[in-house]
């Protein structure tokens, strides 16, 4: 019977002729497979249960597979502009800076261990660095006492009407970032965290809003949350992922692909020595006008009052 199937100009797929073992396809079964209800209710249960027949956002393995990270990217970028949209959350200050830097409980805490460590072995170098930077980190506490008065003052008076303005923003995690959500915890308002993936473990503080509170994967979209409604960016002392951002918010002021907004280097003796940005006029990489986009502040008060002032200024092509 089967050789009633072969083509008839054809090799018989039994048999190739080149060594080759037959082609399965080319062999019939001895019986009707269709109508052995067994194997038809088998294979049900296997359509059921295939990947292949869950809804494409019910597959977690689909959706992180590395040719859906379009998709990914599209999902990080919606599901926060919807959790904004449905709190009338129409513009941010955003509050970027160190997580070393800490309450002063905790800085003191830091420095008293590694006082206690060094003890043990006076001849440890590296003890005994630890002991230099946990005195310097003690005196940087103030920062986390500024930014957290910094966010009491945004929050307190911009959340009273259902429709929300300077709403703070930080990265989520701990330091000044802590501070910031806290003081808006402080006076009972709001504040957003973007949070981030990273490969050592890493929590959200406590102080964020439950419900506006986020973990993204990708950097790009957690940047594009961070600058898309922003009304005010404040840059307290930190290291290179602050360093990142402010320069990431520089360059796009530069080049006017976003919305003005003023630039605020909290502390000026600490950028100053971090940073010399008279020099990068001077040698012609960026134009002297450039050293316009920012500003500095010393406190909480001051660095609040040039944001207001900022948006109260008449803006080119406005009305006054």
């Amino acid at each position: 019977m089967a050789n009633e199937h072969r083509p008839a100009d054809g090799p018989d797929p039994r048999n190739p002729g080149d060594g080759r073992p037959p082609k399965a396809c080319g062999i019939l079964p001895d019986t009707i497979l269709g109508d052995d209800v067994a194997l038809v209710a088998e294979n049900m249960e296997r359509i059921l249960s295939s990947p292949s027949y869950r809804l494409a956002q019910e597959d977690p393995a689909l959706l992180t597979r590395v040719e859906m990270r379009g998709v990914r990217m599209l999902l990080e970028l919606g599901k926060p502009e919807l959790a904004f949209l449905a709190d009338n959350i129409h513009s941010t200050v955003i509050v970027f800076g160190g997580t070393q830097i800490v309450e002063r409980t905790a800085a003191e805490r830091r420095l008293s261990e590694a006082r206690r460590a060094a003890a043990s072995a006076p001849h440890d170098a590296r003890l005994l660095r630890e002991i230099e930077r946990s005195t310097r980190l003690l005196e940087f506490s103030r920062y986390y006492d500024a930014a957290r008065e910094f966010a009491r003052l945004v929050s307190i008076d911009n959340q009273c009407d259902a429709d929300r303005n300077f709403v703070v923003v930080t990265g989520g995690g701990p330091g000044i970032m802590e501070a910031a959500n806290r003081g808006a915890f402080d006076v009972g308002c709001k504040s957003i965290g973007l949070n981030i993936r990273l490969p050592f473990e890493q929590q959200p503080n406590p102080f964020i809003t439950p419900e506006l509170c986020f973990q993204f994967k990708y950097f790009a979209m957690r940047k594009f949350h961070f600058i898309l409604r922003a009304a005010g960016v404040v840059l307290f002392p930190g290291g290179f992922g602050t360093l990142d951002e402010m320069f990431e918010t520089l360059t796009l002021r530069q080049t006017q692909r976003m919305q003005p907004v003023p630039i605020i280097l909290f502390g000026r003796e600490y950028w100053d020595n971090v940073i010399d940005f008279r020099f990068l006029a001077e040698v012609g990489v960026i134009a002297d006008h450039h050293l316009d986009l920012f500003s500095y502040a010393e406190t909480p008060e001051e660095a609040w009052k040039q944001i207001l002032d900022f948006h109260a200024r008449p803006r080119p092509g406005t009305a006054s």
